[in-house]
């Protein structure tokens, strides 16, 4: 078999995959908007709930870490290993202590990230306006959006550390489930 035709197989496996399980698409779909909506609904609870769950999953992950590191500690790179594995416990037992100032410092980091994702959106529009011709305004757009939320983030803390993670999480959710719903219903009458 070549490797088209190993695409070709695979895509009619998952369009026959998404056909037969379309309900519990659908199921997920709806649920995702309805925690997304809750999400959006109540930010400061859905703020700390991320927080909270990023505090297990570093606390975790710090601990599988630290095992599988102890484990091979004769690989070659163990002390670095040790350093992350120890990092990421520190998170996440800071996370799950201080929830709430945990919040106020993960929504720093997501303002930092809109605003340094603005800026390399701009100039990835500026720099491929030529070969990009209609859509690079669109790039420019988004780049520009992207600021204007970092703005409202950086100069809305403490505040916006009650919101700014939960809202995102929650259209997050809610787009997300918006296309599993989408998918599910084309899947349905195919």
């Amino acid at each position: 078999m070549t490797i088209p035709q190993d695409i070709s197989k695979l895509q009619s496996e998952t369009a026959a995959a998404v056909r037969e399980h379309w309900k519990a698409f659908l199921i997920e779909g709806i649920l995702l908007v309805i925690l997304g909506l809750a999400a959006m609904i109540v930010p400061p609870l859905a703020s700390l709930a991320v927080t909270i769950f990023l505090g297990w999953m570093f606390l975790i992950s710090g601990v599988a870490g630290l095992a599988v590191t102890i484990w091979a500690r004769a690989m070659p790179g163990f002390w670095w290993s040790l350093v992350s594995a120890v990092l990421a416990l520190i998170a996440g037992v800071l996370l799950l202590a201080q929830p709430v100032e945990g919040t106020l410092t993960l929504t720093i980091v997501v303002g930092a990230y809109f605003l340094a994702e603005g800026v390399t959106t701009i100039m990835y529009s500026l720099e491929h306006r030529r070969e990009l011709s209609e859509r690079w305004s669109w790039l420019l757009i988004a780049g520009i959006v992207d600021i204007v939320i970092a703005g409202l983030i950086i100069t809305g803390l403490p505040g916006s550390a009650l919101w700014a993670i939960g809202l995102l999480v929650g259209i997050n959710l809610v787009f997300g489930g918006a296309s599993l719903i989408g998918m599910a219903l084309a899947a349905r009458q195919a």
